[in-house]
């Protein structure tokens, strides 16, 4: 079996969208924090490195053949876990006017823990985890709990859910990033927890962003004060920052006229952040590969398209390491 430098206890999810008319609706679209996270691990990992990308995915049994097939292309890790018993976790999501979107589930949502973890994904050298400030901490310990202790002590990137982004959070929140490594909300997120406004405008106010994410810093993230935030901020970037440097990276693309759908594109940014970091990059370098992954994730309704040309694998018909050198000239 592989070892698996990254593992996402994210959802899978089957996602219907539909688009003010007259642009019609779209089914059987992949998916899911989860699935967007391992997309975005799996871009910097071709093969044989793609079965470094570990995850899980449960079937139940409208689980459409043409998904499994995609997912099989991919050659990731998956625990494919078939539960006949129940439909599969499905949401419909509503785009409107002025960037209005809307969610729900449609079908009973099914959440991983740590006891979804095989022993394989278990012994993983960084975990995803998108949840609360509570579920953070219980699913750290879990993990930890369950995880052979002759092992190296994996990281944690932790992005937290928006619904619990709030000042009442703010001191669970504080509990929690004394056990994970890299905490990553977008700006708004981060804002909230405070009670306060990061926008200027149309752009991300960067003081507040700043000022918000030391605050964090001095508190402490990491079980020695030595790990990271990564906060997200669409097309205004990222601020990657640690008590000892601070970094603004660029989005990739600078025109909006190359998104075409802007779902997915944080949990991607985290998949390329926490694949970097599993091997030995910076902070900064990570936040560089998770912009390379959440650019490609965003170029289209739903996940991005792998296919194979001569000189080995693309994705939307672009070779990634070439992407990548081109970004890494302009910063």
């Amino acid at each position: 079996m592989a070892q698996i430098d990254f593992c996402t206890l994210g959802m899978f999810i089957i996602d219907e969208i539909e688009f003010p008319p007259p642009k019609a609706p779209v089914k059987d679209i992949l998916g899911g924090a989860g699935t967007y996270s391992v997309v975005g691990a799996r871009i910097f990992s071709p093969p044989p490195l793609s079965k470094t990308v570990g995850w899980v995915v449960d079937c139940g049994s409208d689980f459409p053949d043409e998904l499994r097939h995609t997912i099989a292309d991919w050659q990731t890790s998956c625990l494919m876990r078939e539960t006949p018993e129940r439909l599969t976790t499905r949401g419909w999501n509503g785009y409107g006017e002025n960037d209005f979107r809307s969610f729900k589930y449609t079908t009973p949502k099914l959440r991983l823990d740590q006891h979804a973890l095989t022993p394989q994904l278990l012994a993983s050298k960084c975990f995803h985890l998108i949840c609360s400030p509570l579920r953070c901490v219980d699913l750290v310990k879990g993990i930890i709990g369950l995880r052979d202790a002759k092992l190296k002590p994996p990281m944690f990137v932790w992005e937290p859910v928006p619904d619990l982004c709030t000042p009442n959070e703010l001191e669970n929140c504080r509990a929690a990033l004394k056990l994970i490594d890299v905490v990553s909300p977008n700006h708004s997120e981060l804002a909230a927890f405070f009670g306060v406004n990061a926008n200027r405008g149309e752009d991300v106010d960067r003081n507040v962003i700043r000022d918000l994410a030391d605050s964090w810093l001095s508190t402490g993230i990491g079980r020695d004060g030595s790990g990271a935030i990564a906060v997200r901020a669409g097309k205004d970037g990222c601020y990657a920052a640690t008590r000892e440097s601070t970094r603004w990276v660029p989005a990739y693309h600078q025109s909006s006229e190359k998104v075409v759908d802007p779902t997915g594109g944080g949990n991607g940014f985290l998949g390329g952040l926490g694949i970097a970091l599993a091997r030995g990059k910076s902070i900064e370098e990570a936040a560089i590969w998770g912009s390379i992954s959440a650019s490609f994730c965003i170029e289209q309704v739903g996940m991005p398209v792998l296919s194979q040309s001569p000189s080995g694998e693309v994705w939307n018909g672009e070779n990634v390491q070439e992407r990548l050198s081109k970004f890494l000239q302009r910063v």
